[in-house]
């Protein structure tokens, strides 16, 4: 198939693998991956240069939502073993920290769902969402209080991090801790977070495969502390839930509970505090969306949270294994490839999506995979994201329906992560 120039690059030009790639405008992104959904079928990638082992045996990128969706509902053969969150073999000493449920398949995957999934208890809930709505208007009367400033810092990282860190009973004055260590985590391919420079080319992954490992192994001594003192002394949080949970004999390890206590401040986190800062960019750039929003907040919110997740797409990707000879779509995967979920391109696909690259909140149906796609790895913390997102632009936009961006977004380097580091914000004071 001939592949026509396009803003997004010719077909030479679009090395998803390339760090560089990624810092492009987030417009030529989606063009780029555009090009490839037309390709006759998936295109093949080297890996990014492995320090001290050479590089990896290179994937297969899975841009369209059919093939997205598909890998995701067979984990039998599109495996998230031995890595779903890296498109390299992370090394031993950083998996004891990072290896969680989410680089798991069934049975050890099913075996902590269902613990975890028990420990998420209905008066727990309950609590978090009365806990969500008195936080969103504390945050909001402070900004109101200092004013403008940075939207980041002054809103969207704090709703997710403070309501997570709360339900799983990690003090207050930890949360600027938990946001360093979380940013180190997830920011490990940005000098502002590793100290790593786009001229250090040999080390860049290695530095930051260590600085990762070290943030996580501080979030792990926390895990523990807490876990050792609501064993203990329990007292109705989710650590205590999940600590003490014992069902038909399973228990979560001490390793296992450290695991899962990282993916959720990290998860709980920044995925979510991603959506609200995009969700801010995309009112202020499309007006007309943020008028039909005010009309009928109520009848509306919920779509307009479903096409801020599908339009940002917080999360860009995750890896699978094939386990076995698969052809899919008319493509022949062989057992050993390694494939990568392309969710923001998926979120895109001409064929799913009338105008994909419109910005519509009435969207419907809005079949995204913004939250992961179907199957067992569907994000765990899908609803209280939903409910994070629609109440903190319930108390923005009701009590300063003004605020806008003022100026362009600091975009943080990842391949990841579709993250924004600061947005400035202005509005005028009630």
């Amino acid at each position: 198939m001939a592949i026509q120039a396009r803003p997004g690059g010719t077909h030479d030009e679009i090395n998803i693998s390339d760090l560089r790639f990624w810092l492009r405008r987030l417009e030529d992104r989606a063009a780029a991956f555009a090009v490839l959904r037309g390709e006759d079928g998936p295109r093949f990638y080297a890996d990014p240069p492995i320090p001290f082992t050479g590089r990896g045996k290179g994937y297969w990128a899975l841009v369209r939502h059919a093939d997205v969706a598909e890998a995701s509902r067979n984990p039998k053969i599109f495996s998230s073993e031995p890595n779903a969150t890296s498109v390299i073999d992370s090394p031993s000493w950083l998996n004891r920290y990072i290896n969680s449920m989410i680089n798991m398949d069934d049975p050890r995957h099913a075996k902590i769902r269902r613990i975890v999934s028990r420990a998420f208890s209905p008066k727990m809930l309950s609590k978090t969402e009365d806990d969500v709505v008195r936080r969103a208007e504390r945050i909001v009367d402070e900004l109101i209080a200092t004013g403008p400033g940075d939207f980041v810092a002054k809103v969207a990282v704090r709703l997710p991090v403070e309501v997570i860190c709360d339900m799983l009973g990690i003090p207050d004055d930890h949360y600027p801790r938990v946001i360093r260590l979380t940013n180190i985590v997830l920011g490990n391919s940005d000098a502002e977070f590793t100290g790593i420079t786009p001229e250090m080319k040999k080390l860049r992954t290695g530095i930051g495969l260590a600085k990762v490992a070290l943030a996580s192994r501080e979030l792990h001594k926390i895990a523990a502390k807490l876990g050792k003192e609501r064993i203990a002394e329990p007292t109705g949080d989710l650590t205590s839930a999940l600590v003490n949970a014992n069902i038909e004999g399973e228990k979560l390890t001490a390793q296992e509970f450290g695991t899962f206590f990282l993916l959720l401040v990290v998860a709980g986190n920044e995925t979510t505090r991603t959506a609200i800062a995009h969700g801010l960019k995309l009112f202020s750039d499309n007006p007309a969306q943020r008028d039909l929003l005010l009309e009928d907040f109520d009848g509306r919110i919920g779509g307009a949270v479903e096409e801020i997740v599908r339009y940002s797409t917080p999360v860009i990707n995750f890896r699978r294994n094939l386990t076995q000879d698969h052809e899919m779509n008319g493509h022949l995967y062989r057992k050993g490839d390694k494939v990568l979920l392309f969710y923001n391109s998926a979120n895109r696909d001409e064929s799913v999506f009338e105008d994909p690259d419109a910005f519509d909140i009435t969207r419907d149906p809005n079949p995204h995979l913004g939250f992961g796609g179907p199957g067992p790895h569907f994000c765990l913390g899908a609803n209280l994201a939903r409910r994070e997102i629609a109440v903190m632009f319930r108390e923005l936009f009701t009590r300063l329906p003004d605020l806008r961006t003022d100026g362009e977004p600091d975009r943080l380097a990842s391949t990841f992560i579709n993250g924004y580091k600061r947005l400035p914000c202005t509005f005028t004071a009630p």
